[in-house]
């Protein structure tokens, strides 16, 4: 079975964010957003996936990757 590869670490770093920053735009907990970066979470609210692609000017494909 596939998975999906969370590349929120890449994007913050092309757009030169801190996870505090992100935290702060985005409304979500710093801890919330750490798992989100290392790839910790089984799955994510469209509400905080929208929030993340806005604070990041970003499309949701550039934050997941399906590897098959």
């Amino acid at each position: 079975m596939g998975e999906i590869i969370l590349r929120l670490d890449r994007v913050m770093a092309d757009r030169k964010m801190s996870l505090n920053d992100l935290a702060e735009k985005v409304g979500v907990s710093n801890v919330n957003l750490s798992k989100m970066k290392n790839g910790k979470i089984s799955a994510i609210r469209f509400s905080t996936l929208v929030a993340v692609c806005e604070a990041l000017d970003c499309q949701p494909g550039d934050l997941l990757e399906y590897k098959p």
